[in-house]
C-alpha cells in the first residue's frame, strides 16, 4: 500500500475507535498496534510495552502531575476566588470583562510549566469555575481555554524548544528568547478576539459586579499578592537556577498547600480531594500519553513521517509556497504524533531544504513551535482537546467547533511571522 492509503486506512481506523465510545488513550494504542501489525515486521505487543513503560517513567514527565495537583490545590482554596478580585477590577471595562482571565492566567503559567497540557489544565481548574459561577457563557470560556492554554509551548521555558535546539544545532537561549514576542502577540491576538466577540455579544456578558475607583482598584490589587508570590517562587526558581522545571513544580505544590493553609482552608478533606482529583485527571491525561507515544513509534516504523518529508522537499516551491506546506504538512501529522515527536521525526529531512530555501533557523524554531500549537487544538487529536473533554465532560466535536476561531488566529499568527520576521528575530539579534 501506498502512503496515501495507509494513512487513510488509519484515519478512519482512529474515526471508528473514537466514535464507538473507546477511551481516548487506548484508541490511539489501537490504531498504532494495527499500523504495527499490518505494515512493520517488529512484534507489536513487544514494541508496546517498552514504549509505555519509557513513557510512564519519564522523569521529565512529573512536573506534569505535580502543577495538575497544584491547581487542584489552588482550585479548593480561595486563591482563585482571590485572583479573580484582584483582577476583575482591572479587566472589567474591557469588553469581555473576566473572560480575559483565561489569556491572563495562561499568558503568565506557560512561563512556569512550558507544557501546553499542564497549562490548560492547572488555568482551567482556576477559571472554569469561577466563569461559570459569574454566568459566562460555556463555548467562549472553554473555547479560549482550549486556545490559550496552548501559549505553554510557545512562552519560555518550552520543551519543544529544547528539543529543536538540540536537533537543528541551535542556541536555545536565542530560541527562548526569540519566543517572547511571539507569545505576547498571540496573547494579544486571542485578548484582541476575545473583544470584538464580546462587542458583538454584548448580552451574553454579565454585567460587572460594581464600579470602583482608581483607589479602590489598587486596594483591590492585594488579593493578586497570593497569587505573584506563588508564581515567583516557581519562576524564581527555575530562572535563577535552583530547581529543573519539575523541582519547581514541587515547589508550587508545596507552595499552594503553605498559601492553603495560611487561609484557612487546608484540611484532611481538601488535601485528599485535590490529591484525588489531581491523580484522576494525569491518568486520563497518562493514558493518552502513553497512546500517543506508542503511536509515535508505530508511524516511525512504517515511514510516514519521513516519506511526507521527503514528498514535500520533492515539490521544488517558493519559500512562501514551502512555509505553507510545511504548516499543512505539521498540522496534518499532528493529527498522528504530539509535538516532540512530529519534531524529532522529521527535522532530519526537513532542515536541509529549509536551509536551502534562506530559513533563519531560530525564526523556524519559533515557526516550528506556533504550528505545534495549531496541531494542540486540531480534531481528532488535539492534546488539549481530550484534557478538557475529561475536566468538561463536553463532546470533543464541540469542544473542537468552539475552539476554531483560536485556530484561525493561530494561522493569522504563522503569517505575520512569515511578513513580519523581526517578530521572532529582534531580540536574538541583540544577545
Amino acid at each position: 500500500m501506498n502512503d496515501v492509503a495507509v494513512t487513510t486506512l488509519l484515519v478512519v481506523c482512529l474515526f471508528l475507535l473514537l466514535g464507538s465510545g473507546v477511551w481516548i488513550g487506548l484508541t490511539l494504542a489501537g490504531v498504532a498496534w494495527i499500523g504495527m501489525q499490518l505494515f512493520s515486521s517488529r512484534p507489536a505487543g513487544d514494541a508496546m510495552a517498552v514504549t509505555v513503560w519509557g513513557t510512564a517513567s519519564s522523569w521529565t514527565l512529573t512536573a506534569l502531575p505535580l502543577f495538575i495537583w497544584m491547581g487542584e490545590i489552588l482550585f479548593r482554596t480561595k486563591l482563585s476566588e482571590s485572583m479573580f478580585r484582584g483582577l476583575a477590577p482591572w479587566v472589567s471595562r474591557l469588553p469581555g470583562r473576566l473572560l480575559h482571565t483565561n489569556v491572563i492566567g495562561c499568558t503568565i503559567f506557560a512561563a512556569v510549566s512550558g507544557s501546553s497540557a499542564a497549562t490548560c489544565a492547572t488555568i482551567g481548574k482556576m477559571t472554569l469555575p469561577e466563569l461559570d459561577k459569574r454566568g459566562y457563557p460555556e463555548d467562549i470560556t472553554i473555547g479560549s481555554l482550549a486556545g490559550a492554554g496552548t501559549l505553554g509551548l510557545l512562552i519560555p521555558p518550552s520543551i519543544i524548544m529544547i528539543v529543536y535546539g538540540v536537533t537543528a544545532d541551535v542556541s536555545i537561549a536565542k530560541l527562548f528568547v526569540g519566543g517572547i514576542i511571539p507569545g505576547i502577540v498571540l496573547a494579544s491576538l486571542f485578548s484582541g478576539y476575545l473583544a470584538v466577540w464580546a462587542v458583538i455579544n454584548k448580552q451574553r456578558i454579565p454585567l460587572p459586579d460594581q464600579v470602583l475607583t482608581f483607589g479602590e482598584k489598587v486596594r483591590e490589587s492585594r488579593h493578586l499578592i497570593p497569587v505573584v508570590v506563588l508564581i515567583a517562587a516557581v519562576l524564581g526558581s527555575i530562572y535563577s537556577g535552583v530547581a529543573t522545571a519539575t523541582e519547581a513544580a514541587a515547589v508550587g505544590v508545596v507552595g499552594s498547600l503553605v498559601l492553603s493553609a495560611a487561609q484557612g482552608s487546608l484540611n484532611w478533606n481538601t488535601f485528599r480531594d485535590s490529591l484525588m482529583g489531581a491523580t484522576r485527571l494525569y491518568c486520563m491525561i497518562a493514558l493518552i500519553l502513553a497512546g500517543a507515544a506508542f503511536l509515535t513509534l508505530s508511524m516511525g516504523y512504517i515511514g510516514l513521517p519521513r516519506h511526507l518529508a521527503e514528498y514535500v522537499r520533492s515539490l521544488g516551491l517558493t519559500p512562501f509556497m514551502l512555509m505553507i506546506a510545511l504548516a499543512i504538512f505539521y498540522i496534518i501529522l499532528g493529527c498522528f504524533l504530539d509535538g516532540i515527536s512530529m519534531v524529532v521525526l522529521t527535522m532530519g529531512v526537513i532542515l536541509p531544504t529549509v536551509q536551502a530555501a534562506g530559513f533563519d533557523l531560530v525564526w523556524f524554531g519559533i515557526f516550528i513551535v506556533v504550528v505545534v500549537e495549531m496541531a494542540q487544538i486540531t480534531p481528532p487529536v488535539g492534546f488539549n482537546l481530550f484534557v478538557l473533554q475529561g475536566m468538561t465532560g463536553k463532546e470533543i466535536t464541540w469542544i473542537a467547533r468552539v475552539t476554531m476561531p483560536f485556530f484561525f488566529l493561530m494561522c493569522g499568527m504563522v503569517l505575520l511571522l512569515w511578513f513580519v520576521p523581526q517578530i521572532a528575530t529582534w531580540l536574538p539579534s541583540k544577545m
